[in-house]
């Protein structure tokens, strides 16, 4: 069919929407379709898309030095304290007094910009590998996390599902393995006097957010330090916290985000629309993600709802060892997106409180 339509059209070879029986022959019963390339093809970005992405790269880049100023609140002198807290406060601080905290929230703004900066060049690395074009990412601002990841669109058709797989899974890995290696070696630092200057107290609750995260805090810096009011950590905690929570939403199996194209992409578009259904479900309890599973689940029904576009060849699955690791990957976010509380770990038999200090 290649050799007869020549280079104007694309041909997608699909599984039939309607069918309900497998081919006789074994496997799923098979269409094709062929598309002039004008009409298949994504289009190229325009000029107000790079007007766009730039602005939302200045506005993240902002709401992640906010996370990182809002770090360092405790520092504040009293009397800046009494300002901003007093309604009747009149004399001004000095401003000046400011300029300290600015450079105390960088490490943890840089940390949290730069996972997700990571990320970015994780599917596009990929995507070179695989000869697949990826557009400009459109970076999400969130005042709680910093950022809620990035919108990378596909600029060309994906010649298999083994590609969109593989690209779809290499930002999250990239973006998930810096988040962890900061968050490991933040709770190190979170241990060391020498570093005592550059932590921050931040409320305790903050580790209620995330089984796995939780108990690999409590198991660091021992069962009293997570139950007292607040909690010394290094910044790089926070950053690596950040970081492992957005992938762990990210990855998801919901529409166009990494986890739903990886899910559509090993198990095929009848799974993704299963798991989405579930995944909105636990989203709409507070399940998963707690305070933020509604303004990701809003996130996600403005702008990432709907499946990925087919790819040239959409029957050949992508293997049982991909199959494999997406369902370990899936396990690892529902660990991370869980909420930690003592009640579920004395039944799962993870109570630190008896053996740590």
């Amino acid at each position: 069919m290649r050799e007869v339509t020549g280079s104007k059209y694309n041909l997608f070879m699909v599984e039939e929407p309607y069918s309900e029986d497998p081919d006789p022959r074994g496997g799923p019963r098979v269409s094709f379709a062929l598309l002039r390339k004008e009409a298949s093809e994504p289009k190229d970005t325009t000029l107000w898309q790079f007007v766009i992405a730039l602005i939302l790269f200045i506005v993240t880049s902002g709401s992640c030095l906010e996370l990182g100023i809002a770090s360092q609140l405790s520092k504040l002198p009293p009397e800046m304290v009494r300002y901003f807290t007093n309604p009747e406060a009149a004399e001004a601080p000095d401003l000046n007094t400011l300029a300290p905290l600015v450079g105390s929230a960088m490490p943890l703004t840089y940390g949290v910009l730069g996972v997700q900066l990571f990320h970015e060049v994780g599917h596009f690395l990929a995507a070179a590998r695989k000869k697949v074009k990826l557009g400009i990412p459109y970076f999400i601002p969130n005042i709680t996390l910093g950022t809620f990841g990035a919108i990378t669109q596909f600029r060309s058709i994906l010649p298999d599902r083994t590609a969109k797989f593989d690209i779809s899974l290499a930002g999250p890995l990239a973006g998930g393995l810096l988040s962890f290696a900061m968050f490991g070696v933040g709770l190190l630092l979170s241990m060391s006097p020498e570093a005592a200057s550059d932590s921050v107290q931040v409320p305790s609750l903050l580790f209620q957010g995330s089984l796995l995260l939780g108990y690999l805090s409590e198991s660091v810096l021992g069962y009293n330090a997570m139950h007292a009011a607040t909690v010394s950590v290094h910044p790089l905690v926070l950053a690596g916290w950040c970081g492992l929570t957005t992938t762990a939403f990210n990855l998801l199996p919901v529409g166009c985000l990494d986890g739903g194209r990886a899910m559509q992409a090993a198990f095929g578009k009848g799974s993704l629309t299963a798991f989405a259904l579930c995944t909105y479900v636990l989203l709409g309890l507070g399940v998963l993600g707690g305070p933020l599973s509604l303004p990701w689940g809003l996130y996600i029904l403005i702008c990432q709802r709907d499946p990925e576009r087919p790819c040239l060849n959409d029957v050949s699955e992508v293997g049982n060892w991909r199959q494999g690791a997406f369902a370990v990957t899936l396990m690892l976010v529902v660990l991370i997106l869980l909420p930690y509380w003592d009640p579920l770990t004395d039944d799962l038999g993870l109570d630190l409180g008896a053996s740590l200090i």
